[in-house]
């Protein structure tokens, strides 16, 4: 495959690209960012450019035989719809085989006020719309929650030093947190296993666990006691924001309140991995995951 990645400078994108270059498939990428700001991607070609000028998204696809798409953390649904206008069009001129498109959350059934939902099924319906017909197979792929979120400078030092686990899900949510990583092997197979054109993947991971049950598997991880901590979705929103600017923490934290407000409990659960099953895709357990990370590094360190 030759692989057009779109997202491939964040978190999720990122491991996706990284996957597709350790099993050899060339990988191109764009970017606003100039070059001395951009991540380690090895082996990852940049083009510079912005997904709302047509031209540097056809650009991006030239020669691509596939394409993972994850959108920016932008919630504004003009914006959102016109890049995934310009992602529809330039695969189809194109003549992309396959495009996966991460929603980067779940997606309630019914229509919410939550722009973090809303602009992402308006971008999965612009895709699907845009390349009915085209010949270009869609794959939709639909995360929850990322165990990634945990080993960060929000979540990392108060675990390590005080063995709390403080996040905006209410104790007794169920979540199928996932890695990157995992996710990185749905998107993979999502663009490769045959018969699949036009699924949707609730993607989770191996088992679905509530606050308490995490802080268990998160322990066993650590060697040392932890405990969980409902954290207030406002809160939360207060430390990402200083990270990712207002409107993108804002847009973020939109998915917590919304599971707060006990709308759809079960919307980040799993199916205790049959999803991931049918794309041969076996999430690592959550004790696992934590035991391969240099959790020493958050030892002594503050927010």
């Amino acid at each position: 495959m030759r692989v057009a990645v779109v997202g491939a400078t964040g978190y999720q994108g990122g491991a996706t690209a990284r996957l597709l270059v350790e099993r050899g498939h060339p990988v191109h990428t764009l970017s606003r960012r100039p070059e001395a700001d951009r991540p380690d991607l090895p082996g990852v070609s940049f083009g510079s450019g912005d997904l709302g000028r047509y031209e540097d998204v056809r650009q991006l696809f030239e020669g691509a035989t596939h394409a993972a798409v994850v959108m920016p953390l932008v919630y504004q649904a003009e914006k959102v719809m016109r890049y995934a206008q310009h992602l529809a069009k330039a695969a189809r001129e194109a003549g992309v085989r396959r495009l996966v498109y991460n929603t980067n959350t779940r997606v309630p059934d019914r229509t919410t006020t939550i722009a973090a939902f809303e602009t992402r099924r308006l971008a999965e319906t612009v895709l699907r719309e845009g390349l009915t017909g085209s010949g270009v197979e869609l794959v939709v792929v639909r995360p929850p929650v990322y165990l990634d979120n945990l080993f960060s400078p929000w979540n990392g030092p108060a675990l390590v030093n005080e063995g709390v686990l403080a996040y905006p899900l209410p104790a007794d949510t169920p979540a199928a947190w996932l890695s990157h990583r995992d996710l990185a092997e749905a998107v993979y197979a999502a663009l490769t296993v045959d018969g699949i054109a036009g699924r949707i993947f609730d993607i989770g991971g191996a088992s679905s666990l509530t606050g308490p049950e995490l802080a268990e598997e998160v322990a066993r991880g650590l060697g040392r006691p932890v405990r969980y901590t409902a954290l207030e979705p406002g809160l939360f929103e207060q430390g990402l924001s200083p990270i990712l600017g207002g409107e993108s923490a804002s847009g973020v934290t939109g998915i917590y309140h919304y599971m707060a407000s006990g709308a759809e409990p079960g919307l980040l659960g799993g199916d205790d991995g049959s999803t991931a099953a049918s794309l041969s895709v076996k999430p690592a357990p959550v004790a696992e995951w934590v035991a391969q990370l240099p959790w020493h590094l958050w030892a002594h360190a503050e927010l």
